[in-house]
């Protein structure tokens, strides 16, 4: 029986061309690249890119040797690789964050941006990252700000019921949750992160300003903004840079990637598919993806 919370599934769905390409967003889309590029670290060996979709993001960890490209869809898997390539550094894995087939201590760095906001349990989503990491890891996490000005100013004038300063999730449409800074970091701190630096973007995620604006002067503007997360953050959205403490798990980097969703054990590598040696489940390898949605039969 699968216990875990429900999985938002982006499966089939038109999320590059329907979201983003085209679809005036330009700005949002390089203010978060901007902020990224402040928090990743100068590289490592493997960067997990939790959540990746069409893999609009992950060219921006370069610098790490190897970077692991799962999400849950499938489609959105097939986008990035075609993007991406299929080559060398890249792996490409379907699997639900609450049941992580990478082994403990296997990265020494993650990133999770546009994906949290779609958790219904935030804690448990967040301890699966840290048995990922290595002790002294990097994560890096956006989420979407519960306290931002629209909503305050919505909540002031009767517009919205939910308070934007109370400290508990909202889920304003079904598996679409907006976070409290304070809650964030408290769920943090209980997954074994210390969180560092904190930045505050998309102050300008207005259609007006859009059209009125120069790009260059959004971006620009947005970026002087950003180090105000640090104090209280306002801003729609809000990127996190944190690191991993503690001495467990210790770091896997040099042994096998993938372990068995069910007891953990390290998977055998068999070509087509990863088995585990202790019976519990077989995973295949079709066209470049390892696919942990579902186990072989047989």
């Amino acid at each position: 029986m699968n216990d875990t919370p429900p999985v938002c599934d982006y499966e089939g769905s038109g999320y590059r061309t329907d979201f983003w390409e085209g679809r005036g967003r330009e700005y949002e889309d390089l203010s978060e690249r901007s902020a990224l590029r402040r928090l990743l670290p100068a590289g490592g060996r493997r960067c997990a890119h939790l959540g990746a979709g069409f893999g609009r993001m992950t060219g921006e960890l370069s610098a790490f040797d190897q970077v692991i490209v799962l999400d849950y869809s499938r489609t959105m898997l097939r986008e990035a690789q075609a993007h991406l390539g299929s080559g060398g550094r890249y792996v490409y894995v379907a699997a639900d964050i609450y049941r992580l087939p990478l082994a403990e201590g296997s990265c020494d760095a993650a990133v999770m941006e546009r994906v949290i906001h779609h958790m219904a349990d935030v804690p448990a989503a967040l301890r699966q990252v840290r048995a990922i990491l290595a002790p002294g890891a990097s994560f890096i996490l956006e989420y979407a700000n519960k306290r931002n000005l629209k909503a305050i100013l919505r909540y002031a004038l009767r517009r919205q019921t939910w308070n934007p300063f109370d400290q508990e999730p909202v889920e304003f449409v079904a598996l679409n949750f907006d976070f409290h800074p304070a809650y964030m970091a408290r769920c943090l701190a209980e997954a074994g992160f210390c969180t560092g630096r904190r930045l505050a973007l998309s102050y300008f995620r207005l259609g007006l300003l859009k059209e009125r604006l120069p790009l260059r002067l959004l971006v620009m503007l947005d970026r002087l903004l950003q180090p105000t997360g640090q104090l209280a953050p306002f801003s729609p959205s809000v990127f996190t840079r944190n690191v991993a403490v503690g001495a467990h798990p210790p770091a896997a980097l040099d042994g096998p990637l993938f372990k068995c969703v069910h007891c953990g054990a390290p998977l055998r590598d068999e070509g087509e598919a990863v088995i585990c040696p202790r019976g519990h489940g077989r995973w295949a390898l079709r066209d470049g993806i390892y696919d942990f949605k579902e186990p072989l039969s047989g």
